[in-house]
């Protein structure tokens, strides 16, 4: 049986006073009085208060220069409340709440029935005591919020956006609780510490491809890569490393689509490459236009990382302003590296296209992808079905009709009508920021969390900031995720513009913009931004254009995976054999080599 008397609260304390207090014990406040009413003893606990006596002993000797302290029985605080709501769903804070409550009760760790205890030691072996969760919470605990107290609020409350409800709190509490216990790769990947010779081996841009992993209907094909392999980790968690409301609608579109094998789709696996932020080369892409099944898996899943990134980032720092905001309310200050969050500036997914129309698709999809939640409202979609779209089309079957009329009319073939009839426009660009319960269109680069443009788009505006001072191009500084879709279609346009745009990626800032200098994170400041920058590189075949610009510009730290193919010779299916004469020519010069070539031929022929 317990003892009777009421536990210690250690945040509340009487002043000290020069005459020390008479120490009261089993004092209770009765509701109904004002003054403190002696709790009766209980019939059978002599035994209890004869040590307890001795223990008062002990303690007077110990606490001579101490306060004494009296605990009221008090009405429960938010964090109780909030530690209620968490227990229903994670162990852990359960056990926290029963720990706070045996403090209040005056009960120690071994007063507790044994049926509790055996519960709790098997609880014990189920946590994960990985070093990164110890270093997880060590972290939490260094910048002095614990992690179960964090409120849910929205990624753009500092747009005047509205605050969730409570079944989305909710859920948002269910997910600090599981940050907890097992850390994302978004976390993991951005909180990483480059040591100098790291940063020296990656400069030498050598890469030891060291495992290989069968690709999913493509028999000729493996995806290779550095490092470890991590796709052949069966303990993926269950939500794929999305935000848990994310990763519910995706699971409601991929099988309102009539699919059902959802675990070991294509969606998912290429998903699972580009969560790792490792520079991915993807060069089978079978292209839209060929009524490929896999382009849209692959869009679906890179779309999917895009907005896990962009919804994470947003709802860090939305965390982080409120602890700020609330730390400086009672005239403290936080510091740590759990607060250092932000970039140069607010820009962090950059999407490379090479048409109006496909870039129509691609954030068209983004939208659809998108929670509930968060479109509530999109600003200006008009506009952009009016300069993206093929005009006057307002869905998906219209957009259809139309195109195969124009198919019947044109003499050309179907995959051209398919890529060309729609925007041809290959100089476009658009911002796009994302506002708690809304998405805005055309939102101004600097405020935006996803640029879309063309390659010829940005070479503009690169070059207008070389010509006019005023102007700048610092809303590149900080990408942290580079997607370049249809390579094969932008190596017809003009390859040198993307290693021009890429180039100019995560340099240093000309201007401030309104930064908050002391939360940028500490690589953004030692111009160490490329290397943990993630760039994805999607086309229908390599090019060698391609391969130099994925070897000599993707420095990421994560390391690299690519996709190799094997293709039969065709050399064995040449039936009638041809009679191949190889001559030799003289030049001058290597760079007269095409000319002397050119007058060999015409005076040999």
């Amino acid at each position: 049986m317990g003892k009777p008397g009421f536990a210690r609260k250690r945040g509340l304390k009487r002043v000290n006073s020069s005459k020390p207090f008479k120490k009261f014990k089993n004092l209770k406040l009765n509701p109904g009085a004002e003054k403190l009413v002696p709790k009766q003893p209980l019939e059978n606990d002599s035994e209890d208060w004869s040590d307890e006596n001795s223990e008062a002993e002990l303690e007077t000797k110990e606490e001579e220069e101490v306060e004494e302290e009296i605990v009221f029985n008090r009405e429960p605080t938010m964090y109780d409340n909030l530690l209620k709501r968490l227990g229903s769903s994670s162990q852990l804070i359960a056990n926290a709440l029963k720990q706070r409550k045996r403090e209040e009760e005056g009960k120690s760790d071994t007063e507790d029935d044994e049926s509790e205890s055996e519960v709790e030691d098997d609880n014990e072996g189920s946590i994960d005591e990985s070093p990164r969760r110890s270093e997880m919470i060590n972290g939490a605990e260094e910048s002095g919020v614990p992690g179960s107290t964090e409120k849910s609020e929205e990624s753009g409350s500092d747009d005047g956006e509205i605050g969730a409800s409570e079944s989305d709190e909710e859920h948002d509490s269910r997910t600090n609780v599981e940050s907890i216990t097992s850390r994302s790769t978004f976390s993991s990947h951005l909180e990483y510490k480059l040591s100098q010779g790291e940063v020296d081996n990656l400069f030498r841009r050598k890469w030891n491809y060291k495992w290989e992993v069968p690709a999913l209907r493509a028999p000729n094909c493996k995806w290779r890569g550095t490092g470890d392999c991590f796709l052949k980790d069966t303990g993926m968690s269950e939500t794929c490393d999305l935000k848990p409301r994310l990763y519910k609608h995706w699971v409601d579109v991929y099988k309102g689509s009539g699919s059902t094998d959802f675990q070991s789709s294509e969606q998912r696996f290429f998903f699972s490459i580009c969560n790792s932020y490792r520079d991915v080369l993807h060069h089978n892409k079978k292209p839209f236009y060929l009524k490929g099944q896999e382009d849209s898996s692959i869009l679906d899943a890179y779309v999917l990382h895009t907005l896990n990134h962009v919804l994470r980032t947003r709802d860090l720092i939305s965390k982080n302003d409120a602890k700020v905001a609330d730390a400086q309310g009672k005239g403290g200050i936080l510091n740590g590296d759990g607060f250092l969050d932000h970039g140069f500036t607010r820009p962090k997914v950059l999407i490379l296209l090479p048409l109006a129309s496909i870039a129509f698709r691609v954030v068209k999809r983004l939208i659809q992808l998108t929670p509930s939640k968060h479109k509530v409202n999109i600003e200006h979609m008009d506009r952009f079905t009016e300069e993206f779209g093929s005009g006057g089309v307002e869905s998906e079957e219209d957009e259809e009709d139309v195109e195969n009329s124009k198919r019947k009319k044109s003499s050309k073939p179907s995959d051209f009508q398919s890529l060309f009839g729609g925007n041809n426009n290959d100089h476009f660009m658009i911002g796009i920021k994302y506002m708690g319960r809304k998405i805005k269109l055309y939102a101004d680069f600097y405020s935006s969390d996803i640029i879309v443009a063309s390659p010829l788009g940005l070479i503009t505006k690169i070059g207008a900031a070389e010509v006019e001072k005023e102007k700048d191009i610092d809303y590149l500084s900080s990408i942290e995720v580079l997607i370049i879709d249809h390579a094969d279609v932008i190596l017809m346009q003009n390859w040198s513009h993307v290693n021009t745009v890429v180039e100019q990626l995560n340099r240093l800032p000309v201007k401030q913009h309104g930064t908050d200098i002391m939360r940028i994170r500490p690589w953004y400041l030692d111009g160490q931004a490329q290397f943990y920058r993630q760039t994805i590189i999607l086309g229908s075949h390599l090019n060698p254009d391609i391969n130099s610009l994925f070897n000599r510009h993707c420095l990421n730290y994560e390391g690299k995976v690519k996709l190799v193919c094997l293709y039969k010779g065709v050399l064995p299916k040449v039936l009638i054999p041809v009679r191949q004469i190889y001559e030799r020519f003289d030049a001058d010069s290597i760079a007269y080599v095409d000319d002397a070539r050119f007058q060999y031929f015409c005076k040999k022929g």
